[in-house]
C-alpha cells in the first residue's frame, strides 16, 4: 500500500527536513535543497576530484591568470584556485541561488500556501484553519525547495565552473574535471588545449567581478528587480494542485516545474529590468571573449574553434537557460554577445588596452544597448568619456561636482 520503498523514505527524509526549518528561516528550506541537489548528482557519479586532477586544474588555472596579463589591464583575480566535485559546486555556491531564488520563491510559497488550504473554503472556515493554513504553506515551502533543488543539482550535473551563467556564483575561480570532460566530448582537441581555454574564460570572469566594485552587485540586483515582477498563475496552480496525486513523486515534481506557472510583468519596470541585465551580461561576455582571444592569440591553436563552440553553448541556451526558468522565470541568455564583442574590440583598437578596460571605473561609463548598434559612434564620443577629466576632478579645490 505504501508503493516503493525508496520513495517512501526519501518522502519521509524530506518531511524530516522540512519539520526541521527553523522559524523565520524564510520561505525555502534551504538545506533540504541543498540535500536533493546534491542527492541528484550523487546518483548519476559524483567521484571526489583525484589529485592529478586537481593539479591540472590549478595548474592550467595559474597559467591562464599570467597569460591574462598581457590582455588586460585589471589585476589578478584568482587567489585560491580550485577544482570542485558537482557536491563542492552545490555547497559554494548555494549563499547566491538563495539570494537569486528567493523573491520568486516567497511568491511561489504564499501562493501555493492559499491555493492548497484556501480553494473552496468560505472565509469562516479559512479564518479556523489558520494554524492548518501555517503548515500548508511550510508544505509549500517544501515543494518549491524540492523543485529548487532539482534544478541546481540538474545544473550541477553540466557546469564547468563558477561563471558559466554570466553571474559570479562564487568567489573561488574553480573548474569541475567533470564538467570539463563534458564539454570536452566530441571534440577533437587536445585535453591540455580545452582546459586551458576553460581555465581563461573562468580567470577572465574573475578579473572583471573582483576589481570592478559595482558589477557584482548591479547584476544581482538586476536579476532581483526582474524576479520581483514575476506573477504566479494562481488559477493554473489552484488546477494542478487539485488533480494532483501526492502519491506520486513524479506527478508532484512536474506540477512544479515553473516555467508554465511564472509570468512576467509586461511593466515598463519589468521591461527595463530585463533589458538592463541582458545588455550588461552580453558586455561581460563580450569582454571576457575578447580578453581570451587576444591572451590565447598564437598560443593555443584550437582557441578560435573553442571560442566558437563557447558561443554557441551561450547563444542557444542550456541547463543555466533551463535552470533560471525554474527559479526565476528568467532566460538568462547574453543575446547580443557577438555585437558586444565586436564594440569591445573597437574601443581597444581606438583608444588601447587601458582605455578600454577604464570604462568598468563607473557604470556611467559603461556602453549602453544603443551603443551595441553603432560602436563606432560610442568611440568617437565626446569628451565626457576622457577618463582623465574624471580622475582630476576629486582633487580640484573648491569643485563639489
Amino acid at each position: 500500500m505504501f508503493g516503493d520503498p525508496e520513495q517512501m523514505a526519501q518522502a519521509i527524509r524530506q518531511f524530516a527536513d522540512m519539520l526541521s526549518a527553523p522559524q523565520g528561516s524564510g520561505p525555502v528550506n534551504w538545506d533540504m535543497a541543498k540535500n536533493i541537489a546534491r542527492h541528484a548528482v550523487v546518483a548519476q557519479g559524483d567521484p571526489s576530484v583525484m589529485e592529478g586532477e586537481r593539479r591540472q586544474i590549478v595548474e592550467a588555472l595559474n597559467l591562464a591568470d599570467l597569460w591574462l596579463n598581457e590582455a588586460t589591464a585589471l589585476p589578478s583575480g584568482v587567489s585560491t584556485p580550485q577544482a570542485w566535485s558537482r557536491s563542492e559546486w552545490i555547497e559554494n555556491t548555494i549563499p547566491v541561488w538563495r539570494k537569486l531564488a528567493e523573491p520568486i520563491a516567497e511568491r511561489m510559497v504564499e501562493t501555493m500556501g492559499g491555493a492548497i488550504g484556501g480553494s473552496g473554503l468560505p472565509p469562516e472556515a479559512q479564518q479556523m484553519a489558520g494554524p492548518l493554513m501555517g503548515m500548508l504553506k511550510q508544505m509549500g515551502g517544501m515543494m518549491v525547495g524540492q523543485q529548487i533543488g532539482q534544478a541546481i543539482g540538474s545544473l550541477a550535473r553540466e557546469v564547468i565552473g563558477t561563471t558559466d551563467i554570466g553571474l559570479p556564483l562564487s568567489d573561488t575561480a574553480a573548474l569541475l574535471p567533470g564538467g570539463v570532460a563534458s564539454f570536452s566530448s566530441g571534440l577533437e582537441h587536445p585535453a591540455d588545449e580545452i582546459r586551458l581555454y576553460l581555465a581563461l574564460r573562468e580567470a577572465a570572469h574573475h578579473r572583471l567581478f573582483q576589481h570592478v566594485p559595482w558589477l557584482r552587485g548591479h547584476l544581482l540586483g538586476a536579476v532581483e528587480e526582474y524576479a520581483k515582477g514575476i506573477t504566479v498563475d494562481t488559477s493554473a496552480l489552484e488546477e494542478q494542485i487539485r488533480g494532483l496525486d501526492i502519491n506520486n513523486p513524479q506527478a508532484l515534481q512536474e506540477a512544479l516545474s515553473g516555467g508554465a506557472l511564472l509570468k512576467p510583468e509586461e511593466t515598463e519596470r519589468q521591461k527595463a529590468a530585463l533589458a538592463r541585465l541582458e545588455t550588461m551580461l552580453a558586455l561581460v561576455e563580450g569582454w571576457v571573449a575578447t580578453v581570451v582571444d587576444d591572451a590565447a592569440a598564437g598560443k593555443l591553436p584550437s582557441a578560435v574553434a573553442l571560442a566558437e563552440t563557447v558561443r554557441r553553448r551561450r547563444a542557444t541556451g542550456g541547463p543555466a537557460e533551463v535552470t533560471f526558468g525554474t527559479l526565476v522565470g528568467l532566460e538568462l541568455r547574453p543575446r547580443r554577445l557577438r555585437e558586444a564583442a565586436k564594440l569591445w574590440e573597437t574601443v581597444k583598437e581606438a583608444r588601447g588596452v587601458d582605455g578600454r578596460d577604464a570604462l568598468w571605473a563607473h557604470p556611467d561609463l559603461i556602453p549602453t544597448a544603443e551603443d551595441l548598434d553603432d560602436p563606432e559612434a560610442f568611440v568617437r564620443g565626446d569628451s565626457a568619456w576622457d577618463i582623465s577629466q574624471l580622475e582630476e576632478k576629486p582633487g580640484d579645490e573648491g569643485d563639489e561636482s
